[in-house]
């Protein structure tokens, strides 16, 4: 996901990094490699010099030039800006107490608009409600089969009438149907076009006039960039949208349509889609999206992730055993292999901080006989050995390899994958929602080194304790009053 604004981003904050000290030519230099990768990303022109105004009057105003690490100030600006850039955001739907809420879903075709309508639906039955499908594309028989086939796989109501003509007519009728089912939200399927024209304009705005329904949702492809801006800004002149539903940015999307639509509409984008299948919608955050822009994972998500593969019975169970610090490798083996569907254990550790090399790695490997392997490692393991893997000496190390057909070498490479991922498992599977956001405020917050998340921020010839807030607080006044004093002298 935005591999190229990442390592464009990357590159100026290790530029600056590598500053004994910053000058404002240097700090310059690194600003217009920023402003250069957010160019490459193909993000709104106007939004890009708003975004970097922003960012250097925060700079101008914290003394980046004077702190005692500018580039870590300099990206926590950063990350504040992109968090403003990309909301404020209620991902929560409207819904009306008692009686029927409606969704109408409108989009160019090709931006993944019926199976987006599918996603959305397996969100609303995730929170205990209960969806119901209207085909009112009449333009595609294939999408009518298409939300027929998506509506038996969710085990959802879905309403079509092939051969009709008349797309509000189709969506009166949906919406009885609806409500015979015993419905709570309706979901309209709308016809989209290759292009904007007028009368796929007229058609839309006749339905919403007609209808009424309570919120306006516009599909865009994440990987479209300018394009899905201008598409966003004609449906919002014509139907005043309620929210975007971003696709496709499990792919090369770079960002531009991300970063520019909200800015440029000012309608917030709500849901964004990770992948191909039915539980890859997520509720947009932009705290969590400007985390992973950087490069810094966003644990919040994981939590989600882990959510969805851990059973109410088995989470109660692994908090009990963790709340008594227990996590053991067989704890370890047992949730990795629960990470079997194809691309979730690369996306997890991209989501996890200081996990992108690895994932990368992981993406690249046959993930069955990883798992295959681990599993062997561990089995191959004695009880205590795998409670405590420091009980694990050379000469154990050799048995456990010679017992699985393994090198010994990848005996230690386990232990040492499972010592740096499971703290993050840890947090990521217990606790609720609101332990994970202040967790992942904390991990923001401290930003001492994002390029290395598990190291401290060290003063210079110190032993690497982490310095708390006001001690950081005072050492900076401290400098500045001895620059104002040699300003003086």
């Amino acid at each position: 996901m935005f591999q190229s604004l990442q390592e464009g981003l990357q590159s100026a904050f290790q530029s600056l990094r590598g500053k004994g000290k910053l000058t404002e030519a240097n700090m310059r230099e690194g600003m217009a490699m920023v402003e250069k990768s957010m160019v490459e990303a193909d993000v709104n022109i106007d939004v890009i010099r708003n975004f970097m105004a922003d960012v250097t009057a925060a700079a101008e105003g914290r003394r980046v030039l004077f702190s005692l690490r500018p580039h870590e100030e300099l990206i926590k600006i950063v990350y504040e800006e992109l968090v403003s850039l990309l909301g404020p955001v209620d991902n929560s739907i409207p819904m009306k107490r008692g009686d029927l809420t409606s969704i109408m879903m409108c989009g160019l075709q090709g931006a993944g608009k019926t199976t987006t309508c599918g996603k959305l639906a397996q969100l609303i039955k995730d929170q205990k409600l209960k969806p119901f499908l209207i085909a009112a594309d009449l333009q595609r028989p294939a999408a009518i089969e298409q939300l027929n086939v998506l509506g038996r796989q969710l085990g959802v109501g879905v309403f079509s009438k092939l051969g009709a003509t008349d797309p509000v007519a189709v969506c009166r009728e949906g919406l009885i149907q609806a409500k015979a089912a015993g419905a709570d939200v309706a979901i309209f399927d709308t016809a989209g076009r290759l292009a904007i024209d007028q009368e796929l304009m007229d058609q839309l705005k006749l339905i919403d006039k007609q209808i009424a329904p309570q919120n306006v949702f516009l599909v865009v492809d994440g990987m479209t960039g300018q394009d899905a801006v201008k598409s966003a800004k004609a449906f919002n002149d014509a139907l005043s949208l309620d929210g975007v539903i971003m696709t496709k940015l499990d792919g090369d999307a770079r960002g531009g349509a991300l970063l520019s639509v909200k800015a440029v509409t000012q309608v917030p984008i709500k849901f964004i889609g990770t992948g191909e299948h039915l539980d890859a919608l997520e509720p947009f955050r932009p705290e969590g999206m400007a985390s992973r822009i950087l490069e810094m994972g966003d644990i919040v998500e994981v939590a989600r992730e882990a959510h969805k593969l851990i059973d109410e019975r088995e989470r109660k169970q692994l908090e009990e055993r963790m709340s008594k610090g227990i996590f053991t490798l067989a704890d370890f083996r047992d949730m990795m292999q629960k990470l079997r569907k194809p691309g979730l254990m690369t996306k997890m550790l991209t989501l996890m901080p200081g996990m992108g090399d690895l994932s990368k790695m992981m993406a690249s490997t046959d993930s069955d006989k990883e798992m295959r392997r681990l599993t062997g490692i561990v089995d191959s393991m004695t009880p205590e050995e795998r409670k405590n893997p420091k009980l694990i000496d050379p000469s154990r190390k050799n048995r456990i390899a010679k017992g699985c057909g393994v090198q010994p070498n990848q005996v230690s490479d386990l232990v040492k994958q499972f010592e740096m991922l499971a703290p993050m498992l840890q947090m990521a599977t217990s606790g609720g929602i609101g332990d994970k956001m202040k967790m992942m405020q904390q991990m923001q917050e401290m930003m001492s080194n994002p390029f290395n998340p598990t190291g401290g921020l060290k003063t210079k010839g110190s032993t690497g304790k982490r310095l708390s807030p006001k001690e950081r607080e005072k050492m900076q006044k401290d400098r500045d009053r001895l620059l104002r004093k040699k300003k003086r002298g």
